[in-house]
């Protein structure tokens, strides 16, 4: 596939700085993929609009991951740190000005251990992470409370970025929904965009996740499964796959796709040349997701990470 057919034009002003109140109050999007209809509602509505479809939900928790700090010589590094490594404080991290770093050198709380490529560090950590939400670039606001980077269902710290379409959940519509979770840990692939100029030529670096056995067996019996964001999908799909209910997935989802568990998908709208619109174009087709963009864009809805939702059935 050309991965410019994963670029389309965004103006500026849609790009979402700050989170709604509250949390439901976003604008949803849905297509019925068998009738082509389109509606516009409220993400509170989320559960009129559903059947019988299973909800599953990924409950990362975001680690306060960004660190501001100084070299001995006085000057600033930003470390962000993706992924723990083991249980003594080692982690893989993006550290920038890379290119200045040294192995060894001391930065507050963190020691640089060794370069491993493309900006990023095996670092090792004192104490746990103490920093702020590690919020993406185009987000130029600061955020008032970091909670509302945070899922209300969020439990096992490990993620470098939140599973943006749970983030439009309250306790009232999870009380609900009644979702099943799954985990996985979303790592540095959310901030890389494929540069390919082939999509299949892009690789994905894994990221880890865990499905309970209790949680999968209620997955797998049930007649539709509805999928909150991409990284539930990713997980969701690895098991089905592979029957392995833990471990590492560089699952990437791409259109030709076949979808084994997945019936329904409700997702934010992503960024252009990221693999996660990739995986909306496998679930609804490309052409089908490029003109949903278009629509979304000239009825002004909000994009990206605080942005609004689309839900395919």
């Amino acid at each position: 596939m050309d991965t410019a057919l994963l670029d389309y034009e965004l103006p500026r002003e849609l790009i979402a700085q700050r989170p709604v109140e509250p949390r439901d109050a976003a604008r949803l999007l849905v297509y019925r993929r068998e009738s082509g209809e389109v509606e516009h509602r409220v993400f509170s509505e989320l559960p009129d609009l559903l059947a019988d479809e299973l909800v599953v939900v990924n409950d990362t928790r975001v680690v306060p991951a960004r660190l501001r700090l100084r070299r001995e010589t006085g000057g600033s590094v930003e470390v962000l740190l993706l992924e723990r490594l083991d249980g003594a404080g080692v982690w893989e991290a993006l550290a920038r000005p890379s290119a200045r770093l040294r192995a060894g050198e001391r930065l507050g709380p963190v020691r640089l251990l060794e370069p491993i490529g493309s900006g990023r560090w095996r670092v090792r950590l004192d104490g746990r992470p103490d920093g702020e939400p590690p919020l993406p670039p185009y987000i130029h606001e600061p955020l008032r409370d970091p909670e509302r980077y945070q899922t209300v269902f969020a439990r096992e710290e490990g993620s470098a970025a939140a599973p943006t379409a749970g983030l439009h959940l309250t306790p009232a519509l999870v009380d609900r929904l009644e979702p099943v979770r799954v985990t996985l840990h979303v790592g540095l692939d959310t901030f890389r965009p494929v540069t390919e100029e082939r999509l299949e030529e892009h690789e994905l670096h894994g990221e880890r996740y865990r499905v309970e056995p209790e949680a999968w067996a209620r997955i797998a019996r049930a007649e539709r499964v509805l999928g909150v964001g991409t990284t539930t999908v990713r997980a969701l799909e690895t098991v089905a796959r592979t029957g392995a209910l833990s471990g590492r997935t560089t699952l990437f989802i791409v259109p030709g796709f076949e979808f084994e568990r997945v019936d329904a998908l409700l997702t934010n709208f992503h960024l252009p040349r990221s693999t996660l619109l990739a995986l909306v174009m496998a679930f609804v087709g490309i052409e089908e997701t490029r003109e949903l963009y278009r629509l979304a864009i000239a009825e002004r809805y909000r994009f990206y990470s605080f942005g609004d939702a689309m839900v395919m059935l």
